[in-house]
């Protein structure tokens, strides 16, 4: 609808709990600066980050009130006057964003901003931000040791960034080896590219790690939860390998997999909108994450976000 103002989007006006995310019908629409791009969000992910930053406890607080998320799917709505990658009904992905995720529209640098391959869903790439970017930038981190018939060991595969760090090791020749804590996370992990999957939960599951890579242990590790395991992992990981701890991103990795078509985002579970406390509660407390949590967007009509 043209010379819309105002959208619905999520809220925090305190930090705290799942409870202090709002649906907030009045927020006004972002407007883009010359070198941003107005999104119609479609999907957002929905990432641990961001119950961190939600309840305070991520070290450095914005002002608020804020809209969480930075990953986004959608539709361009509006471009800035310097923008030249995108145009108006293009479907794109968002790595981070300036006003928030949870939002029926969103503002993103053009830098920010991907082209949403036509095999991909929007909740599919609603998941490529911080899951994907963080497994790129863990390989990265890897430098020298990420090379053909070395060994990688992704604790917690069968998360969002695990799933990832599966699908970069295998297309980049490594052996891979992965954690999770049930069944149905392990099978996961072996469907999307692992050699190996290890329960995590079952004693001496360490000594099957070292069967599996003859005695030497992984040349690489990617360690979801340095806190938990990090002791162990310095006493397994090969001689002159390294441990990588996950965070941030790396673009051309990103774009490999996604042109080459073997970077797919699995989506565990979909959200309303309204039920974003409800994703909060069960990214943090759950029995074993399978994928990505996106909050969706109605899908049957257009929310036009100009």
């Amino acid at each position: 609808m043209s010379g819309r103002t105002v959208m619905r989007a999520i809220r925090v006006a305190n930090y705290g709990g799942p409870e202090v995310l709002k649906v907030d019908p009045k927020v006004p629409v972002p407007v883009p600066t010359d070198t941003q791009v107005l999104v119609e969000v479609k999907a957002a992910g929905v990432n641990p980050v961001d119950t961190y930053i939600r309840s305070g406890s991520f070290g450095t607080t914005g002002p608020l009130p804020y809209t969480p998320g930075a990953d986004v799917a959608g539709i361009v709505s509006k471009i800035g006057a310097k923008v030249t990658k995108f145009k108006p009904g293009d479907n794109v992905y968002v790595i981070r964003n300036v006003s928030g995720g949870y939002a029926e529209c969103t503002v993103a640098e053009e830098n920010m901003v991907g082209k949403l391959p036509s095999h991909l869903s929007f909740s599919q790439g609603a998941g490529l931000g911080i899951p994907c970017y963080s497994a790129a930038r863990a390989y990265i981190k890897a430098k020298g040791k990420v090379m053909q018939g070395n060994t990688v060991l992704v604790h917690g595969a069968s998360g969002a960034v695990g799933l990832a760090c599966v699908q970069i090791g295998k297309a980049k020749g490594l052996t891979v080896l992965g954690t999770a804590g049930t069944k149905e996370g392990l099978d996961l992990v072996l469907k999307h590219g692992a050699a190996n999957a290890f329960n995590h939960k079952e004693q001496g599951y360490i000594d099957k790690v070292l069967e599996a890579t003859n005695g030497a242990g992984p040349d690489i590790i990617i360690e979801m939860l340095a806190n938990v395991n990090l002791d162990t992992d310095m006493k397994i990981v090969n001689k002159g390998g390294i441990i990588v701890e996950e965070w941030v991103e790396m673009h051309q990795v990103i774009s490999e997999g996604l042109t080459q078509g073997w970077l797919v985002p699995s989506v565990q579970k979909e959200y309303k909108l309204e039920e974003a406390s409800l994703a909060h509660e069960e990214i943090i407390n759950n029995s074993g994450t399978t994928g990505n949590r996106i909050l969706i967007m109605p899908f049957g009509e257009r929310v036009q976000c100009i």
